[in-house]
């Protein structure tokens, strides 16, 4: 029981820091998913472009990024923006030193990784919608911007979303990885605790708890989005 009450709130206990890594975890994460899918965006706008150039180049970006560790991703683009950035303030002849938050660097590493899978099943998607449908809707008298607004983009989403939502799944337990660049979300804060009160099990047990936690809501959560947009697609 005692090794409990190391768990409540309040000064006497580790629960309201725990509780903050665990909104940190869901803030980095959803930050990421932001840059994610403006990343996975253009990637998947690429690939299925006719241009043989462009298309490698996408491929090429998704074959670097998948074939290297999510952990090495991460501390190159947080080393990486630190020296881009100071040396962009030396040219400029600007005499400032300046260091990249670590959230930021902890989400643009982690986006990149997302939107390099998200633009798979962006890629996917896209080709899932009938020439049929996209055609009749042109015989309607659709243009082009409004076939792309009204019937592509919506059942784009349809066809996406169970693969997008299984990448946030395995982005909010990737975000532990940014503990390396010392950020304090969920998994480095129970860590600090167990490590100051030196019982590290019962600190890690809880930040289990706090990812099953919020795994099971964004399952559930996905489970309505996709009930959501299968009743908007047969309404359409």
């Amino acid at each position: 029981m005692e090794s409990l009450s190391k768990l409540s709130l309040g000064v006497s206990g580790w629960g309201d820091e725990l509780l903050l890594g665990a909104l940190m975890t869901v803030s980095l994460a959803t930050a990421s998913v932001g840059i994610g899918l403006l990343v996975g965006g253009k990637l998947a706008f690429l690939k299925i472009q006719p241009n043989q150039v462009l298309r490698g180049l996408a491929h090429g970006l998704t074959l670097l990024f998948r074939g290297t560790p999510e952990f090495l991703v991460i501390l190159v683009v947080f080393f990486g923006l630190d020296i881009f950035i100071n040396a962009v303030m030396r040219a400029m002849t600007v005499d400032l030193t300046v260091s990249t938050p670590k959230f930021w660097a902890g989400a643009l590493g982690l986006g990149l990784i997302f939107g390099v899978y998200a633009s798979e099943v962006f890629k996917g998607a896209y080709l899932a919608v009938a020439d049929g449908l996209i055609e009749a809707s042109r015989s309607l008298g659709l243009s082009h911007i409004q076939t792309l607004r009204q019937v592509h983009i919506p059942l784009l989403w349809r066809y996406a979303l169970p693969g997008l939502m299984n990448l946030w799944l395995v982005l909010l337990k990737d975000t532990s990885l940014v503990a390396v660049i010392a950020f304090d979300e969920l998994l480095r804060t129970a860590k600090v605790a167990g490590e100051t009160e030196r019982e590290p099990f019962i600190f890690f047990l809880a930040a289990g708890a706090l990812y099953l936690a919020m795994t099971s809501v964004s399952d559930r959560a996905k489970e309505r989005l996709e009930g959501r947009v299968a009743l908007v697609g047969r309404n359409q």
